[in-house]
């Protein structure tokens, strides 16, 4: 692992920001952590495509480290998130970096993650936009709209009749109303995701029941 000047994990992110910036970090960790809850499993390779300032200063303010971090399941305030690539590298993951500075994207801080197992792929095209804050734009060649500013569910599931309804009628026994929610599947009777966007910032009582609805993969509740 290279030699980065950072005294501690708050210099890289958190609520004092010595040196990088939140977009540069903690929003890296977020999308990161995004899209390891999405894909439910340990991955064995990820592809990171990084653009404009993510590609020009990607080492220099711990990018790389963050994302990777996120793959892990880690959160911004992580002591571990230095050591990211390291642990990454003795879990067996395969981590693979491509830059491209100069071309264009939806934002100057997009990154597009590639991520793989022995049994599933996915891609997810994330950007942050300042503050810690992200939006998800894309979803295995899915344009979606997914800011994460407000209380969200991501819940991975296989794809059979009325899951969907099972999903939504038990937000509704708990009052908890969908502001929006992006629906998308690999293929027929495949693994297909559900991102539901609600006004309610408490669903604990909710998400303990859905995680009891056969079929489910992984569910989580990003407040």
């Amino acid at each position: 692992m290279r030699n980065l000047k950072f005294k501690s994990v708050f210099d890289i992110m958190g609520p004092v920001m010595i040196g990088p910036s939140s977009s540069h970090t903690a929003g890296a960790v977020r999308i990161g952590k995004i899209v390891h809850s999405i894909f439910g499993e340990q991955p064995t390779e990820v592809d990171f495509h990084l653009y404009q300032s993510f590609a020009k200063t990607y080492q220099g303010h711990g990018t790389d480290l963050a994302l990777v971090a996120g793959i892990l399941g880690m959160d911004t305030n992580d002591a571990r998130i230095p050591q990211s690539l390291e642990l990454a590298d003795k879990a067996g993951i395969k981590i693979f970096w491509h830059i491209h500075k100069d071309e264009k994207a939806d934002h100057p801080n997009t990154a597009l993650i590639s991520i793989k197992s022995d049994t599933k792929q996915m891609t997810i095209k994330g950007i942050s936009i300042g503050g810690g804050n992200i939006q998800v734009t894309e979803l295995n060649g899915f344009d979606i709209a997914l800011n994460m500013n407000t209380p969200t569910f991501i819940i991975v599931h296989q794809d059979v009749p009325g899951m969907i309804a099972r999903v939504t009628e038990c937000l509704s026994s708990h009052q908890i109303n969908i502001a929006q929610m992006n629906v998308t599947r690999e293929n027929a009777g495949d693994q297909a995701i559900m991102i539901i966007e609600v006004d309610s910032h408490d669903a604990t009582q909710a998400l303990a029941e859905i995680r009891n609805i056969p079929h489910l993969y992984n569910v989580n509740f990003f407040d």
